[in-house]
């Protein structure tokens, strides 16, 4: 990195619109002070990777049912002969047009890591409770290929926290590992937006629903073990504990001006105004 050129301004040490200026010495002490924090959090990370590897394993009693592309599977199916099974709960619930944009965002990474996982002992599949026909169609328009299933008339989304009956969104139900409030008159998508989530009534609208049908599905992932026949349930995450899996947070969180998030801005891959 060259250190030859610097301009008046960063010399003089001004503010470019809301940001400082200074000089490369001024920028390099503030950069290993930076690193240091950032090595602390690479080693906690670390050390919440073992914790998570440490929590204890829930056998699965219940046969849950899937429709995929192979035919009607069970649970055990979906590891599709490895030991280890990574699941996405994608917003799609049975009366959207469309995926949520916010998923389809995180699933535009799949397709890329799924062979690497695979060689790795590890499936990656998404699962939602739309019929398959509508996620094979979305699938396609998407351009993906990674495993994608059907809970559609299971418990599963249920069971894991990641789908919400009616009465449970007029009454308050669990997700993310605490209680939310009854629905009221935009309820748990008030909720959400108060916490700085995204607007969630222009999210609904993109999925063809309102947002009472749009927020009964919730974003989250659940991890699985198969040994000796017995299927375990190990970690499940939701909400922004999905952060570290959307890549394109991970890039835009080392940009200049960060994730510089104002209103909606996801869309789906085919529905900006320009690409690359």
């Amino acid at each position: 990195m060259s250190t030859k050129v610097e301009t008046s301004t960063a010399r003089e040490g001004k503010n470019i619109g809301k940001h400082k200026t200074g000089t490369r010495e001024e920028w390099l002490a503030a950069r290993l002070k930076l690193l240091e924090a950032e090595k602390e959090l690479t080693r906690r990370s670390d050390e919440l990777a073992r914790q998570r590897q440490e929590l204890p394993w829930v056998p699965i009693d219940k046969d849950y049912r899937f429709e995929t592309d192979e035919g009607s599977a069970s649970l055990a199916d979906l590891f599709r002969g490895r030991s280890q099974l990574l699941i996405y709960h994608f917003m799609f619930g049975p009366d959207y047009k469309a995926g949520c944009p916010a998923c389809s965002s995180i699933a535009d990474g799949f397709d890329g890591i799924v062979v690497h996982l695979a060689n790795h002992d590890v499936t990656l599949s998404a699962v939602s409770r739309a019929p398959l026909a509508k996620l094979l169609a979305y699938k396609q328009l998407m351009g993906w290929s990674f495993p994608w299933a059907s809970s559609f008339g299971s418990d599963f989304n249920f069971d894991f926290t990641a789908s919400l009956t009616e009465e449970q969104q007029r009454e308050g139900a669990e997700y993310n590992y605490r209680r939310e409030k009854p629905f009221k008159t935009n309820g748990i998508a008030d909720s959400l937006t108060k916490r700085g989530e995204e607007p969630v009534a222009e999210n609904a609208g993109t999925t063809g629903t309102d947002l009472a049908t749009y927020t009964r599905e919730r974003p989250g992932m659940s991890a699985f073990v198969l040994e000796d026949g017995i299927v375990y349930h190990t970690y499940s995450a939701y909400s922004r504990g999905l952060d570290g899996l959307w890549g394109m947070y991970q890039w835009l969180d080392r940009a200049p001006k960060g994730r510089n998030e104002t209103g909606s801005w996801v869309r789906r891959n085919d529905e900006y105004d320009s690409h690359p």
